[in-house]
């Protein structure tokens, strides 16, 4: 191991002790030192400048077309380390601040309509699964996506204790950026939260995860929800994904009348700027802001 290797390790422990960052952050930082030592090939803190870190990303964009996305993050990933390299004393400057950012495209969500959402819970219930306990465990994941907007893994970091069906509410521990959040649940949602939890008591599922394995009383795993999205996919020509259910979720709530800070709790987005994209993909709130027009015949 190189000593720049040993020095991001380093920092990698130092971000996740006394920065709290979470697992999911550290492997990102990890990932994106990687590409940056594939393409440079120091060794050494000391060989790190300006010109090489352009020349990263100069061979990452003309070799393998990096998004303007993609530049940012790995240079935000790499001016982390450097800014940490400061405090030690083992940089004089951090040299990606002098390199100028490309500017990241606006682009409108993806989403499902309101039609496409309902017609993809209804191929979820009406699926060939080969098990009842399938059929029961899709439509509470599909519906859970639909009806509260979480993430992949926040949905299966639930645990029973986290459901209060008397009182509608989800409460999500340790989102994106270790934040907590609570989210109320729709009376549909409930009512395929039931459902499952029926046919989970009848296996006798002791785990204390909220969605667990078929076979095994264990959390469930991850390739649950990839294989059944190929299913729903296939069967329905519906196009989709776990974020793009996120997506959907925000638009619909604002087609809705969902106010935006109310939709940015339940997102657990920090900044309701976050937020303010979906505007741009709903439909009916703009319709809604046009007929404000103070010309009317």
């Amino acid at each position: 191991m190189s000593e720049i290797e040993i020095l991001h390790n380093r920092f990698c422990q130092y971000s996740e002790v006394f920065k709290g960052n979470t697992k999911a952050s550290i492997k990102w930082l990890r990932s994106e030192f990687k590409s940056f030592l594939k393409y440079s090939n120091v060794e050494s803190i000391a060989e790190v400048n300006r010109v090489v870190i352009e020349d990263w990303i100069l061979k990452g964009k003309m070799e393998n077309n990096w998004a303007p996305k993609t530049v940012k993050t790995r240079l935000q990933a790499v001016s982390l380390f450097l800014d940490w390299c400061l405090r030690e004393n083992l940089l004089k400057e951090n040299y990606v601040k002098d390199i100028p950012k490309p500017k990241i495209p606006t682009r409108i969500p993806k989403n499902l309509t309101k039609a496409e959402a309902m017609n993809l819970l209804d191929w979820a219930r009406n699926y060939p699964y080969e098990y009842k306990f399938e059929r029961t465990r899709g439509v509470a994941i599909i519906a859970t996506f639909i009806y509260t907007g979480v993430r992949k893994e926040e949905l299966r970091n639930i645990r029973v204790q986290d459901i209060d069906l008397e009182n509608k509410s989800l409460f999500i521990h340790n989102g994106k950026g270790d934040k907590d959040r609570i989210i109320p649940l729709h009376q549909n949602l409930i009512y395929h939260l039931e459902q499952y939890l029926k046919d989970r008591k009848r296996l006798n599922k002791c785990c204390p995860y909220f969605f667990t394995a078929m076979r095994q009383d264990s959390r469930m795993g991850d390739l649950v929800i990839k294989r059944l999205i190929l299913k729903l996919k296939k069967a329905s020509k519906i196009d989709f994904y776990p974020h793009l259910l996120r997506h959907t979720f925000a638009t619909l709530m604002l087609d809705g009348g969902c106010n935006l800070y109310a939709l940015s709790k339940m997102l657990g987005h920090s900044d309701i700027k976050t937020t303010t994209i979906y505007l741009s993909a709903s439909k009916a709130h703009l319709q809604e802001q046009i007929s404000k027009h103070p010309i009317d015949f």
